[in-house]
């Protein structure tokens, strides 16, 4: 994905053009909404989105070739649903062969799977043999689950991360702790708000209208903190852990 903006000459600068010139790098995310990133995409479109950063900041780097970033998080995925679904072999295995994949899952494979603690390693392992047969060259990365607050931060999905990591040999990107810290500055700092109108006194829906997305139970979506003094003493109304922009740009 390419972002695009208008610099203060009235020329377009693609975010793309800071990585201009031949594609030699070739890396490819995999995992759920934390990866994915669809919220910032549809609200914020015109910024430099996850993918655009990183190809950036590694263009900032003078020994490494240009890069390709290919995104292939979905929200709600956990690794059993993309390898039984057929997209991985729809999105994943016809990718061009990955340099780098970077791996972060965990979150909603711990809601899914009943046996969580001995079903996660078994579906980790059963990728890892498909991408080391379809990508065959990549060095794969394990990456740890984002914390959700101080208080929530998943050291028991990071420690099972952390062992098949260190059991398949894998390198470990273990994000949480920066995570943590920048969440400790602000415990709602990194979380964009969404949360269902219905639950608005309707004295103060007119607040949220400018910020209301259709549909059946209709809901207010903001990437910031504009909104907290009107609902933040809603219960719930920071209920969503979902990643802003700046949560992403801490990733």
């Amino acid at each position: 994905m390419t972002s695009d903006q208008i610099l203060g000459d009235g020329k377009v600068f693609a975010f793309g053009d800071a990585t201009a010139g031949p594609k030699r790098l070739q890396i490819l995310l995999l995992g759920d909404s934390t990866t994915e990133a669809g919220i910032p995409k549809k609200f914020a479109p015109d910024e430099p989105q996850f993918e655009d950063n990183l190809r950036i900041l590694l263009a900032t780097e003078g020994d490494l070739p240009p890069a390709d970033v290919y995104n292939e998080g979905v929200s709600g995925e956990f690794i059993r649903r993309l390898l039984d679904s057929g997209r991985y072999d729809k999105d994943v295995a016809t990718k061009p062969k990955a340099d780098y994949i970077f791996i972060r899952y965990g979150l909603n494979d711990a809601s899914k799977r009943e046996k969580f603690a001995e079903d996660f390693p078994k579906d980790f392992r059963e990728l890892l043999g498909r991408l080391r047969q379809d990508h065959p060259g990549a060095e794969i990365v394990a990456m740890t689950a984002i914390p959700y607050s101080t208080v929530n931060n998943h050291g028991e999905i990071n420690a099972l991360i952390a062992r098949i990591a260190r059991e398949e040999k894998l390198a470990l990107f273990d994000i949480a702790p920066r995570y943590l810290a920048e969440l400790e500055k602000g415990p709602d700092m990194l979380n964009y708000r969404r949360y269902s109108l219905a639950r608005v006194p309707e004295a103060l829906r007119p607040l949220a209208t400018p910020y209301v997305q259709p549909g059946a139970d209709p809901q207010i979506v903001v990437l910031d903190n504009r909104l907290d003094a009107f609902f933040g003493h809603l219960p719930g109304w920071f209920s969503d852990r979902h990643p802003t922009l700046a949560g992403y740009n801490v990733i």
